[in-house]
């Protein structure tokens, strides 16, 4: 096993593994399946919702963060630093075209912010940025989010050289393949299709058996 040679520790806040919310699950669903998700164990669900209104989003946000305290879950925005705040969420992650890193932070304090990553540069400004930690992928082929080819296990070995924060694999990863990932350095992975995609809870059981070890 590999032991990642991180400076800063992840904040204790988050486990090991983050749910992303899926689009197939809205319409009233989404509280249902993420609950079952939260009973199977998890303890990190970041709130990601593509194409509706902010007061949509705002209220979708609100009621997710009432769902997640209650399992003392920690819960993050995706992309919206003001409705991370509007809703007491623990924290916001951000992508390559959203708020810059250093305007998030002023901004939200000294709440978590992740920043996603897909290349090397793009690692090294977020750690030096101030980010708390770095989602980076897509480590297999995901259909889930159009963000490049797939880079593989191995290239976390390299992003692990390059920052002192913790590296979180995201894209494609399932029960079948996260082994892989924490082998190559990986402190946790972010997945939504794995989860979400057939039967939750035997989801999140056989990932969290298939995490035990690392």
């Amino acid at each position: 096993m590999v032991i990642p040679p991180f400076q800063q520790e992840m904040p204790k806040s988050l486990s090991r593994i983050c749910l992303i919310t899926p689009d197939a699950y809205y319409d009233g669903l989404i509280e249902n399946a993420v609950r079952t998700a939260l009973d199977a164990g998890i303890r990190w669900v970041q709130y990601r919702r593509k194409g509706i209104n902010r007061r949509q989003l705002c209220h979708e946000a609100d009621r997710l963060r009432d769902l997640t305290a209650k399992f003392g879950a920690t819960f993050i925005v995706n992309d919206y630093v003001d409705i991370a705040l509007v809703v007491g969420a623990d924290g916001v992650h951000i992508g390559q075209d959203d708020l810059p890193l250093a305007e998030a932070r002023r901004i939200v304090g000294d709440k978590i912010i992740g920043v996603s990553t897909h290349s090397l540069t793009e690692a090294a400004e977020a750690d030096r940025g101030g980010a708390n930690y770095i989602g980076f992928g897509p480590i297999f082929h995901t259909s889930t989010k159009d963000a490049g080819l797939p880079k593989g296990p191995d290239a976390v070995t390299i992003i692990l050289k390059a920052v002192s924060i913790p590296v979180i694999g995201i894209g494609g990863i399932t029960s079948d393949n996260v082994a892989a990932v924490f082998r190559a350095g990986c402190h946790g992975v972010a997945i939504s299709s794995g989860i979400f995609r057939g039967e939750i809870t035997n989801n999140v059981k056989n990932l969290l058996y298939n995490t035990i070890n690392y």
